[in-house]
C-alpha cells in the first residue's frame, strides 16, 4: 500500500524554526567555540566555514580538529574521517527512525534534508510526529535554522580567537545537554520505555568509563534500540 506524501507548508517551516529558536544560544555558542578552536589550529575563516557547510557534524568536527596537525597527509585525513564517522554512527538510527515519515517523499528531497539533521532538531520533529502531525516543514524549518546558526556562528568565534575556546570553563558545555535532556521528558510514554532508556544510560556510562572517547554514544544507542525492539515484540 502506497503511503500518502506528507505535506510541506511554509507555516510548518515557520513553526519548526520557532520551536528550534530556544536552541540558538547553545548552537551559536558551540559554533563560536569551534571557530575559535579552528583559529588556534591555524585554519582560516574560509576553511572552517567551508568545513561547516560541507560536513556539519557538530561534536565530531571538534574531534576531527583535535587530531588535526600539519602536514595534512592521507593517513591523518583517514583518521579524521574515521573519528567523525564513529561519533556520527548514531545518525544511521536517526535516519531510520524518520523513514515512516519520509518514505513517501522523492529521494531528491529526502537526502538533502537528512544532510542537515541534528539531534535536537530530530527530537523536536519526532515529538511533533508522535503527536499526529505530518507536515515535514516542521523538520525542514528547524533543521535549516540550526544549520544556518551553526555556519554563521563560527564567524565571531574565529574572529575573537580564543575567548570561547574552552566553553567548559564557563559551564557553556552544559547548555546543549541540558536542553537535550529537557526535550526527552515529553517523549516519556510510560514504564514500557524504562527498560530501553535505562539500558541505554547504563551501557553508555559503562562504555565511557571503560573505553572513553565517543563510543559510548553508539553503544548506548544500539543497546537501547535492541532492548526497545525486544520489548515491542513482546
Amino acid at each position: 500500500m502506497t503511503q500518502p506524501r506528507p505535506p510541506l507548508t511554509l507555516a510548518g517551516m515557520a513553526l519548526g524554526a520557532r520551536l528550534a529558536s530556544p536552541l540558538l544560544p547553545g548552537v551559536i555558542t558551540y559554533a563560536a567555540a569551534l571557530g575559535a578552536f579552528a583559529a588556534l589550529k591555524g585554519l582560516s575563516l574560509a576553511e572552517i566555514t567551508l568545513m561547516n557547510v560541507m560536513v556539519y557534524a557538530g561534536a565530531s568536527q571538534f574531534v576531527a580538529l583535535e587530531v588535526w596537525s600539519e602536514p595534512l597527509g592521507l593517513p591523518l585525513i583517514v583518521t579524521m574521517v574515521g573519528v567523525a564517522a564513529a561519533v556520527n554512527l548514531r545518525m544511521i538510527l536517526i535516519g531510520a527512525s524518520l523513514r515512516p515519515w519520509f518514505s513517501a517523499l522523492p529521494v531528491w528531497q529526502v537526502y538533502p534534508a537528512l544532510g542537515i539533521v541534528t539531534d535536537p532538531g530530530w527530537l523536536l520533529s519526532m515529538r511533533y510526529h508522535a503527536g499526529g502531525g505530518r507536515d515535514w516543514g516542521i523538520y525542514l524549518g528547524s533543521a535549516a535554522l540550526l544549520y544556518a546558526a551553526w555556519v554563521l556562528g563560527t564567524i565571531p568565534g574565529h574572529v575573537l580567537g580564543a575567548l570561547v575556546a574552552h566553553p567548559e570553563a564557563w559551564g557553556l558545555d552544559l547548555v546543549m545537554p541540558a536542553f537535550f535532556t529537557a526535550l526527552l521528558v515529553p517523549l516519556w510514554k510510560g514504564r514500557a520505555q524504562a527498560a530501553p532508556w535505562g539500558v541505554a544510560a547504563v551501557v553508555s556510562v559503562v562504555v565511557w568509563q571503560l573505553a572513553g572517547g565517543y563510543w559510548f554514544i553508539i553503544a548506548g544507542a544500539l543497546a537501547g534500540a535492541l532492548v526497545g525492539a525486544f520489548a515491542d515484540e513482546r
